[in-house]
């Protein structure tokens, strides 16, 4: 069978690549799949993460320039489609113009939508006039995804933000499942994400600041990629925390850096799914995450293997982080069932629902 994969570019260190590396891979490897993957200006760039050599690449050196951009694309993506002639098209592009592609194609190929962000990050983001703006994509983006043969979001609390028929749950797959787990007795607290609004790094670093003088030997190590601003170094050293705070830019080994950690945090006011999250689980590593739409309560089971926090209540966040902090055999009990519980997201399984769906659709 022959699967195309339509997103914007793979070569960054995001969830996105990450999870469809895994994906794509997977399906040329193990189910013997022809993948075809077109993105729009990703020329040269060296990808972050590794995509199987049998991977086909289409790159469609789209001018960036407003004007006369639109016009290249339908022209490019008809022209390359048309060439490739896929069984299956998946579109990866959390943008407006992903969701119009039926249309732009005319629907002459099944066609599958994968959403990999919450429509909640519309509500965290700053100023009226740029809630206003997300809002009326948020409606646009509705009536585009009806015209879809499958709409996949990523949990269960996804599926309440769209009134859709033909939308279904498909999680992410881990990326890795580790034979050594964390010791969990180094005093490290790990997050991972960029530097965004959204991952909620300046709560973090509050609840951090609440915590440093009681703990003063652990330390909190936060990878991702820092922005030009470094909004969040300066207030960790206006906090006065620098000093047990450490911000890393993205790793290829980030499994490495899971196994270091004894505690993972998440303080994100929204997440798609909460890849990060059953990464350190599948270390053994316990979580504390705020419960915010839409990923971390499908994934957390609150008091077994994690905590899960009502959003942005960062007073319970700290006392929970405490608790792992001080209690070692806490850290081991729950640590333990959340390697249990990231066996739920490994790749084989996953993949069986997208080789089941993708029959299903070429039927």
């Amino acid at each position: 069978m022959k699967l195309l994969y339509i997103t914007n570019q793979i070569s960054a260190a995001a969830g996105l690549e990450r999870v469809l590396s895994i994906k794509a891979s997977a399906l040329a490897d193990t189910l013997g799949y022809e993948v075809h993957i077109i993105t729009l200006n990703q020329g040269n760039q060296e990808l972050f993460y590794k995509f199987s050599d049998k991977i086909i690449h289409h790159d469609l050196n789209i001018n960036n320039s407003k004007i006369g951009y639109l016009f290249n694309y339908i022209k490019k993506i008809k022209a390359t489609v048309k060439e490739i002639n896929p069984d299956v098209i998946s579109v990866c592009d959390d943008g407006l113009k992903g969701f119009y592609l039926p249309i732009i194609l005319k629907k002459k190929y099944p066609i599958i939508y994968e959403r990999h962000a919450s429509k909640y990050i519309s509500l965290n983001s700053k100023g009226w006039k740029q809630k206003l703006k997300l809002q009326l994509q948020s409606k646009l983006m509705q009536w585009g995804a009806k015209s879809f043969d499958a709409f996949i979001v990523l949990t269960k609390s996804n599926v309440k933000e769209w009134k859709l028929s033909n939308i279904r749950v498909i999680p992410n797959p881990l990326s890795f499942y580790p034979s050594e787990t964390s010791s969990l007795l180094n005093k490290k607290v790990i997050a991972v994400g960029s530097h965004y609004h959204q991952k909620g790094f300046d709560m973090l670093l509050h609840i951090w600041a609440t915590l440093s003088p009681q703990f003063p030997d652990w330390e909190l190590n936060i990878y991702g990629q820092i922005d030009t601003q470094e909004t969040y170094l300066k207030l960790a050293k206006k906090l006065k925390i620098n000093q047990h705070v450490h911000f890393h830019m993205p790793v290829k080994n980030i499994g490495d850096k899971y196994q270091e950690a004894s505690i993972y945090a998440m303080t994100s006011r929204s997440e798609g799914f909460g890849m990060v999250l059953i990464e350190a689980m599948a270390y053994g590593v316990p979580c504390v995450s705020f419960d915010c739409p839409s990923g971390p309560r499908d994934i957390i089971s609150n008091n077994n293997d994690g905590f899960l926090i009502p959003p942005e209540n960062e007073t319970l966040f700290a006392e929970k982080l405490k608790l792992l902090m001080s209690n070692k055999q806490t850290r081991l009990k729950m640590g333990e069932c959340a390697r249990t519980a990231s066996k739920n997201y490994l790749p084989n399984q996953i993949i069986l629902q997208w080789d089941a769906l993708f029959k299903m659709l070429t039927k």
